[in-house]
């Protein structure tokens, strides 16, 4: 039980989160305005988004009447600088650029002639890119694969291309001219405030001078208030609790104790308002969110010295500052050595520029390090509408990057047991990247490396070089610490390091238990074996026989791999595809389009061999989700047997999708409140959700019978190595119940309304889990 002390620590955590959340939110966004970029700033998203629409329907109807020879005079001078962008083009550049201009933090960015020059310039600067595009396409791919990302600001790539092009004698693109550029910018805008009624055009009077500028009507500061206003409401961060958070209740947010922090978290997001769960559920968030965790003090000294110096290691990256150069000293009087500066000078600001938005998630983690050092805390936790469990803050926590995740420790430390040693001993292998080996193999790797072990606990910044290479850096880091603590140095008798196992292929072995496959049970470890199952490699094999081309001596698991890992949750021939492609690539062959096809074919095809019951009950499920769309259903709802309320509702969204050269991709709401039903939307992602929702209660009733710290990362269960013997059986036991108590493959038919009843094999005898080493490790 809390005291009123800690109580009253937490609330003014909480009320520090609401401060720096709505001074980070207000500092971006006058940040934003300062770089004429109010256009991705929140309003400036939510209103560009409602106003595509409008403004693409404008200058698609003039278009319509120069058909029809009907267009004005002043049109018909820049009609022919507008040919070489669609609507959907002009519209976007015209939206954002005006967003940018009236709202910027300059006091003359909003002269009309500023803002109507400003959108004609983007106008030909995508169209110049096109006719890059149209004279030397490969030269274009290449000089932005190499200088794109260089480059801050559109201005520069454009720039940086042109100068480019012109050193390869490409045909060079004729300027327009700020006359013409005017002139149609001006057109632009004209539309703009037709159709929206957002901006003004207002002379203001400056002494002698009558300046035009370009303002936002009351119309739409009442709208920008509102927007802000809700984005308030959103904005306090999520941070971890120093005490336990509220529990759920039918009728009562749990998590955070202030509701202004609560607001923006609901405890199903995206479900449907008002859905009442069943009691299993609040029981199941309310024994996590009483989980305390730690940080782990090795790895924070460890992560403060390489931040200091500015070393990445994995995930793990810092902000590295590169100095600017020396400026000559005839910078001032010598041009080609002033032009030389400022090239080598904008080179280092673009390096800068790039380090500190890659580093973002680390500063924002190294902040939250600082607030709770020394400290234990705990999570406030939620579902998605499928059921997974979700901690509520983004850092700190178990669904972290590998050096997230190696921050925390459980705060209640257990004493060390012979089984615990293995189970250290197996976190050390897994994490250095024997995951996929036998756990005896693991296990003696651990026992042959432990000189190395040592080395890199007692002097893990001299032993960089031989942790970061491991698959997951920072965790094998924290692993070997705890290792050489507990086991070699034996400086403590107890452990509180966070020990992961996962499921092997859960969508298949969810499939397998609905189906009672026995074959496709077997290659995902439900039925015992003496070593591991490989279901990649199995299908690889199975489907090399069929292969007619020489690429078949490639294919091994690798190539397989992603395909296998992604066709439970509905993947299709064209992103498997891809998968193949690259696997082979990685291999140094190039695929002709032919040959991949056949060799998808192939895979496929082998997996309906391998894998009966699962790719069959796949079939059915589309099949029947067809049949319960077109007997008039708007959403599909089932209960899961742990009492969770699935409900699947997807409407599908009139957009189109604009790919600008310089800006990037854009997408056009055309019909945000559309009330179809998206069916195709529906058949790909039942089959997903449905497996979700079932691993989800896997994981929800193994950890309400466990009692002792446990952390979750969706189909992986973390525990402390001394109680994974118990997690373990619990796990087999749940999944044993889950498949031998209930026919549910049956039960969800009749949920949703089946015609037909579900292909089920009946051959698997889900108790033999029970005895499966592999199933979850």
């Amino acid at each position: 039980m809390a005291t009123k002390a800690q109580i009253a620590e937490q609330v003014q955590l909480e009320r520090d989160q609401i401060a720096q959340g709505l001074k980070r939110l207000r500092d971006n966004t006058r940040q934003l305005e300062e770089k004429d970029y109010a256009s991705a700033s929140i309003y400036g998203v939510v209103g560009v988004e409602t106003l595509l629409p409008l403004l693409v329907a404008r200058i698609k109807a003039t278009n319509e009447r120069i058909y029809a020879r009907n267009n004005g005079v002043m049109f018909a001078e820049i009609q022919h600088y507008l040919a070489d962008v669609e609507p959907e083009v002009a519209a976007a550049i015209a939206c954002k650029l005006t967003f940018d201009k009236v709202f910027s933090q300059h006091d003359d960015s909003h002269q009309v002639v500023k803002v109507t020059e400003a959108i004609g310039r983007a106008v030909e600067d995508e169209c110049q890119m096109r006719h890059y595009e149209r004279e030397a396409p490969g030269l274009l791919k290449v000089l932005k694969d190499n200088y794109w990302h260089r480059s801050i600001g559109t201005q520069q790539k454009v720039t940086v291309i042109q100068t480019l092009m012109n050193r390869h004698e490409v045909a060079p693109w004729k300027p327009w001219g700020s006359v013409i550029r005017i002139k149609l910018g001006g057109w632009l805008l004209d539309c703009i405030i037709e159709v929206s009624g957002w901006f003004t055009k207002y002379t203001q009077q400056h002494g002698k001078k009558r300046l035009n500028v370009v303002l936002p009507t009351p119309a739409f500061m009442e709208i920008k208030g509102e927007v802000m206003a809700n984005a308030e409401i959103f904005s306090p961060l999520a941070w971890p609790m120093l005490i336990e958070p509220n529990d759920w209740e039918p009728h009562r947010a749990g998590g955070y104790l202030l509701n202004e922090v609560m607001k923006g978290h609901d405890m199903v997001r995206r479900g449907k308002p008002g859905s009442i769960q069943g009691e299993t559920i609040y029981k199941f968030l309310n024994h996590i969110q009483k989980v305390a965790y730690k940080l782990n003090p090795f790895i924070v000294d460890v992560a403060e010295t390489l931040y200091a110096r500015g070393q990445q290691v994995g995930k793990f990256i810092p902000i590295v500052d590169h100095p600017l150069p020396p400026k000559p000293v005839d910078i001032a009087e010598n041009k080609d050595s002033r032009k030389d500066y400022r090239r080598r000078a904008a080179e280092v600001m673009n390096r800068n520029a790039a380090s500190f938005k890659k580093s973002c998630r680390t500063r924002m983690t190294m902040e939250a390090v600082k607030v709770f050092k020394g400290k234990a805390f705990f999570l406030p936790w939620s579902l998605d509408y499928r059921g997974r469990a979700y901690p509520i803050p983004s850092f700190l926590t178990p669904q972290d990057t590998d050096f997230g995740k190696s921050l925390l420790m459980f705060d209640e430390a257990a004493f060390m047991t012979y089984e615990a040693e293995d189970w250290l001993r197996f976190q050390v292998a897994t994490t250095r990247g024997l995951d996929k080996a036998p756990i005896a193999e693991r296990l003696q790797w651990t026992r042959d490396n432990e000189k190395l072990i040592e080395q890199i606990a007692t002097d893990p910044l001299g032993m960089i070089c031989e942790w970061e290479v491991a698959d997951e850096p920072w965790q094998f880091l924290a692993a070997c610490r705890e290792y050489y603590e507990v086991m070699i140095a034996c400086t403590k008798q107890s452990t509180s390091l966070m020990v992961a196992t996962d499921a092997t292929c859960s969508g298949i072995q969810i499939l397998s238990g609905l189906a009672r496959d026995k074959s496709a049970a077997t290659l995902v470890n439900v039925v015992p074996g003496d070593e591991p199952q490989d279901a990649y490699k199995v299908i690889a094999e199975s489907a090399k026989p069929f292969i007619t081309t020489p690429v078949k001596e490639l294919i091994d698991r690798k190539v397989t791999k992603r395909t296998v890992m992604t066709v439970p949750y509905n993947s299709k021939p064209f992103s498997n595809r891809s998968y193949i492609k690259e696997a082979l690539k990685e291999k140094g062959y190039e695929i002709e389009k032919e040959e991949l096809t056949e060799l998808v074919n192939q895979v496929r095809a082998a997996m309906y061999r391998e894998l009966p019951g699962p790719m069959k009950v796949m079939d059915w499920i589309e099949e029947q989700v067809s049949v319960a769309l077109a007997d008039g259903r708007t959403e599909l709802t089932w209960t899961t047997p742990s009492g969770f309320v699935v409900t699947q509702k997807l409407m599908k969204k009139d957009t189109q999708v604009v790919t600008l050269q310089l800006m990037g991709r854009c997408e056009i709401n055309v019909a945000s409140d559309s009330q179809e039903v998206d069916r195709q939307h529906h058949k790909n992602a039942t089959s997903p959700n449905l497996i979700h929702s079932l691993d989800s209660d896997l994981i929800r009733l193994s950890a309400i019978r466990f009692n002792a710290p446990l952390a979750l990362i969706h189909d992986s269960v973390l525990c402390r190595a001394t109680d994974q013997p118990i997690l373990s059986a619990i796990v087999r036991e749940t999944y044993m119940h889950l498949f031998a108590e209930h026919d549910y493959l049956n039960d969800w038919a009749e949920q949703i309304g089946a015609t037909t009843p579900p292909p089920i094999v009946g051959d698997l005898m889900p108790e033999s889990v029970i005895h499966s080493t592999y199933f979850f490790c």
